[in-house]
């Protein structure tokens, strides 16, 4: 093909980190901007459900050839199969960390008694709940720019805000430039992040074999390997992409580590699994192998714990 076209989600963030990707696409490329319904509906992500809202679009644009590619975020990908459609690849891993962004330089634990904290995403809200019951959680939704100024206020004047902070994924602040706002990293321990955020993913039309070959070079063994377990966490536990649940996994030492995690909306209890498995190697088959029984053992661990009610309850 002369010029692979590429489709993306038109915020400054999407076409930001997809312009960063498509240096490792094969050839001349060309990035379509794509409206999706969950940037033009407002309502709450809970309300919305998740599934599928920043992606249905771009990939009916794939189906119907207006693009030869689709880049997603990755949490934003629904987990079940999509008919003629295929995940060609997993773009390496940013920073996964979640980050604070608060008024006076403020770290979380520094955040005053009943601070105002904004968040759109209920895993998020329900895990500020369980480490600060006093904070008020406000929903909210809009771009980086946009949420870091209810924090912050207006860059020149610092009017406007009308929170105390608000917490952001790091990798959207590196890829726009903006982690300098960042006031505190938030540790993977307590605040474990979604399935599959910080990477990347790369669809195209199933069996479109010159596309596969254009973005070949984008796919990252070890961080699909990580991403399908924690997915395959989401899946197993029937848990929509707005659902209050955690999943951080890496390879590293010769294993690969899952930490998965499920919340009641309202912080009162939280649920954990943690499992291992010994590579022998880094085959795509073995990370394969690997990603399914580390993810299969966590999800019997947790469904036995009860994460399936707080899951529903989370509905």
């Amino acid at each position: 093909m002369s010029v692979l076209r590429v489709g993306t989600r038109g915020s400054e963030l999407a076409m930001a980190q997809c312009a960063a990707l498509a240096k490792r696409f094969a050839g001349e490329v060309e990035l379509v901007p794509i409206t999706t319904k969950g940037d033009t509906d407002r309502s709450s992500l809970s309300q919305l459900g998740g599934t599928g809202v920043f992606v249905s679009a771009l990939r009916d644009a794939l189906l119907d050839g207006t693009v030869d590619v689709a880049v997603h975020s990755l949490k934003d990908l629904p987990t079940g199969e999509a008919e003629g459609i295929e995940l060609a690849a997993v773009a390496k891993r940013e920073d996964s960390r979640d980050a604070l962004v608060a008024r006076d330089g403020l770290r979380f634990a520094e955040l005053p008694e009943g601070a105002r904290v904004g968040t759109g995403s209920p895993r998020r809200a329900a895990q500020l709940r369980v480490a600060r019951p006093d904070l008020e959680i406000v929903d909210i939704r809009g771009n980086v720019p946009t949420r870091i100024a209810r924090a912050l206020g207006d860059a020149e004047t610092g009017e406007g805000a009308d929170l105390d902070a608000v917490v952001l994924a790091l990798a959207g602040l590196n890829r726009l430039g903006l982690e300098r706002h960042a006031t505190d990293l938030l540790d993977l321990i307590d605040f474990p992040t979604a399935p599959g955020q910080g990477a990347l993913a790369v669809e195209i039309r199933a069996g479109d074999a010159a596309a596969r070959k254009a973005v070949a070079k984008a796919d990252h063994a070890s961080t699909r390997a990580a991403a399908d377990a924690e997915r395959r966490v989401l899946a197993g536990l029937e848990a929509g992409c707005a659902a209050p649940l955690a999943a951080h996994a890496e390879v590293a030492d010769g294993m690969l580590f899952l930490t998965a995690t499920a919340y009641a909306t309202d912080g009162s209890k939280r649920l954990s699994a943690s499992h291992a498995y010994t590579l022998d190697g880094t085959s795509a088959a073995e990370l394969a192998e690997a990603a399914a029984d580390v993810a299969e053992r966590a999800v019997a661990e947790l469904m036995e714990a009860g994460a399936a009610e707080l899951i529903a309850d989370a509905r």
